[in-house]
């Protein structure tokens, strides 16, 4: 038995250096918006904008005497949009339509079609379950909080809808920082939710009620402004002072506690103040927006409401930059301003043309979030091989190539569920704490949550062999537990071997084998492995496919 588990170790080995060409990139860093946005204000079609897009890459590639990496194959292309959209990799069945599909258009219309008879990912359940899943990552810091968990299934259904109705992002942005708070006490537990009274109360809680962890997160992730780092003193770096900070957080002043729990407990709004004392000295600050503009202030209009309204404006230079830079952080792996949430005169974008473009497109198009993916993935950028094709394509934030990313622990889970048809114990959970997870993901997550930024996943060793070792890909790659694997096994009444190793492919790494891979992995299921049987070595090369690099990065 040793020897058979090193003589699958050794499998996984060299499937994983058979992969080395997938090589992540050093994200360099990168700055926020620029006054006076060059050009007219003609609103482009999402296809126009993504030939613009390409249009501004290539001169600068051109420049640079950088040669761009070729397009992706057709498979590469299906599994990279399919997790940078729905979250997972596309079953073997949809590889196989899609890779016969002779449409000179089917990339585009594999994520959005006119027609609404066509199946789309825009379109799709996938979509809305893995956007909602990337917003609330961003949006809501973690936290142990029991007030902010009960919370957490409010804010994921009010998230949920406006993701799959397409909200309009400033609408989104400015109903969560106008959210009432009087009444913001969660529906009980055990009551069943109602999609109408949900609301993002868990936003405020998990930033513990406090006017300067609210104004903080508020600057960074719709600002791309690193605010806090003036919160002691003035910034370093940057030209945002203490007093700066502190009148800006003076927009929540108003929002306390209420009830046992301490600050994560019932969140209301006690008065609407504007004004707040700034810590350790006698100093009163009133709100002020980080312009230095004072706010016109009217009476029906509160005083988060009025700091919204500034933030989502269409003259606000940061708010559609750092929407945009997020985007394409998102798809690209690096931002056009990295990081993201440090948008600074030290910090310049790596082509502010195309930041001033996409920004103003994205207003001009009513901050429309699916007319911006469907531009950003329906360029050559975005749809260029991973695979380093010359030395010049070194730096990673001319986009030469596609950069190669970490999976998400749910991107991980939820493809390791769609490649294995693994049925989970649906165990009954409290919807309310947790409302989709069950026992084998809610472990898997907690063991492969541990990252520094929520937004980026680094595949490590620890994650590799906790993947080679767990019980739950043991039970995924068994032929008893295993709905595709039990398929793919029986397959051999009606077609050979090489059949079912490329349906292993499709259903794992979403591409056909090589003749070489086909060749050696054919000989060995047909010899039965180290156990002499043909289901037990159809099972091995499974496991190898699995727990392959290839598996596990989006490239």
């Amino acid at each position: 038995m040793k020897g058979h588990w090193l003589w699958l170790a050794g499998l996984s080995v060299l499937w994983l250096a058979g992969v080395a060409k997938l090589a992540t990139a050093d994200a360099d860093p990168c700055t926020p918006p620029k006054q006076g946005v060059p050009g007219g204000e003609a609103v482009l079609s999402a296809e126009a904008l993504a030939a613009r897009i390409d249009a501004i890459l290539d001169a600068r590639l051109a420049a640079e005497k950088v040669k761009p990496a070729p397009l992706a194959d057709d498979a590469e292309f299906m599994r990279r949009v399919y997790l940078d959209l729905a979250g997972k990799i596309p079953l073997a069945s949809e590889v196989h339509d899609f890779l016969q599909n002779p449409a000179p258009d089917k990339r585009a219309r594999l994520v959005w079609s006119a027609d609404p008879q066509e199946k789309t990912l825009l379109d799709s359940a996938s979509y809305v379950n893995h956007f909602t899943n990337v917003w609330r990552a961003l949006l809501l810091p973690p936290s142990n909080n029991q007030q902010v968990q009960v919370s957490l299934g409010d804010f994921e259904i009010w998230l949920r809808k406006r993701i799959g109705s397409n909200q309009p992002y400033d609408q989104l942005v400015l109903e969560l920082l106008t959210t009432p708070l009087g009444s913001a006490t969660p529906q009980m537990r055990n009551q069943p939710m109602d999609p109408e009274k949900a609301k993002p109360v868990a936003f405020y809680q998990a930033n513990e009620l406090k006017p300067e962890n609210l104004a903080a997160a508020t600057s960074r992730l719709f600002l791309g402004v690193k605010l806090e780092c003036a919160q002691c003193h003035n910034h370093p770096h940057a030209q945002w002072t203490r007093n700066q900070f502190w009148e800006f957080a003076a927009f929540f002043s108003g929002i306390e506690a209420r009830g046992p729990g301490g600050p994560a407990a019932g969140a209301y709004e006690a008065a609407d103040r504007r004004s707040l004392k700034i810590p350790g000295t006698d100093k009163m600050v009133v709100a002020r927006f980080l312009d230095g503009k004072e706010p016109q202030w009217r009476p029906e209009v509160r005083t988060r409401a009025t700091l919204a309204q500034w933030i989502t404006a269409e003259n606000n230079q940061y708010f559609a930059r750092a929407a945009v830079n997020r985007l394409w952080a998102h798809f690209f792996g690096v931002g056009l301003v990295d990081p993201v949430d440090d948008l600074n005169d030290q910090n310049p974008p790596s082509h502010p043309e195309l930041l001033d473009e996409l920004a103003r497109q994205f207003t001009l198009n009513h901050y429309d979030l699916k007319y911006l993916i469907r531009a950003l993935t329906g360029s050559k950028a975005y749809q260029r091989s991973s695979a380093a094709s010359d030395p010049s394509q070194k730096d990673p934030r001319l986009f030469a190539r596609m950069a190669v990313k970490g999976l998400s622990p749910e991107q991980l889970f939820d493809s390791l569920i769609q490649a294995t048809g693994y049925m989970e114990d649906k165990t009954p959970t409290n919807p309310r704490l947790n409302p989709v997870m069950t026992a084998p993901r809610a472990q898997f997550l907690a063991r492969f949550a541990s990252q520094e930024k929520r937004t980026e996943y680094h595949t490590s060793i620890l994650q590799a062999l906790a993947l080679m070792n767990g019980k739950f890909i043991a039970d995924a790659t068994s032929v008893e537990h295993s709905m595709t694997l039990l398929a793919i096994a029986e397959y051999s009444y009606k077609r050979g071997t090489p059949e079912r190793i490329e349906e292993l492919f499709l259903s794992t790494l979403t591409r056909m084998p090589t003749p070489e891979e086909s060749e050696s992995l054919v000989r060995y299921v047909e010899s039965g492995g180290p156990r002499h049987e043909q289901k037990a070595a159809l099972a091995d090369v499974f496991w190898a496919l699995l727990n392959s690099a290839e598996f596990f990065l989006n490239h």
